[in-house]
């Protein structure tokens, strides 16, 4: 009876070791991300960007984080949204330029909360003749439940001679 009992034990305990040892554990899935409608999303942030620009009329949109950097062209990084904005401030009094921006990708990390764009940029004067053009990055953030730039470069295309 011993035996018995002994042998029913150890059958037992190895049943428990093989099972606990095939377990695998469920990790949590995050929700399915829609890149289609984040690059939509992010579109619509660029182009309220450039309307609010080019309306001359710098108002703050929600476009960068209070902590964003931005490292325009020829000149040293931007550090801070109103930094930013002083810029652009400043950068509106010179000049009657109109800007558009065209969202081309965007990488989306696996939960959604951060997204780097690439798209393209141009330039306009006031006779619509182009004056600058090329191809911008820009990472954002999602902080609440909005996204918002923090860190962003472009590099022209423009050829000069």
């Amino acid at each position: 009876m011993k035996n018995k009992n002994m042998k029913i034990a150890m059958l037992a305990g190895i049943i428990t070791y093989i099972s606990a040892c095939n377990s695998v554990k469920q990790e949590p899935q995050a929700a399915a991300v829609d890149k289609e409608q984040i690059k939509k999303e992010i579109q619509a942030k660029e182009d309220e960007y450039a309307a609010t620009y080019n309306s001359g009329e710098l108002k703050d949109i929600g476009y960068y984080a209070d902590d964003a950097t931005t490292f325009y062209q020829n000149r040293t990084p931007l550090v801070g949204k109103e930094a930013i904005i002083e810029f652009l401030r400043s950068d509106l009094v010179n000049n009657s330029n109109k800007i558009k921006f065209k969202t081309n990708e965007v990488f989306v990390s696996n939960d959604g909360k951060q997204i780097v764009e690439i798209g393209y940029f141009q330039v306009v004067d006031s006779s619509n003749t182009a004056i600058n053009s090329g191809n911008y990055m820009s990472l954002f953030e999602k902080r609440g439940d909005k996204y918002v730039c923090v860190r962003d470069m472009s590099a022209s295309d423009i050829t000069f001679q």
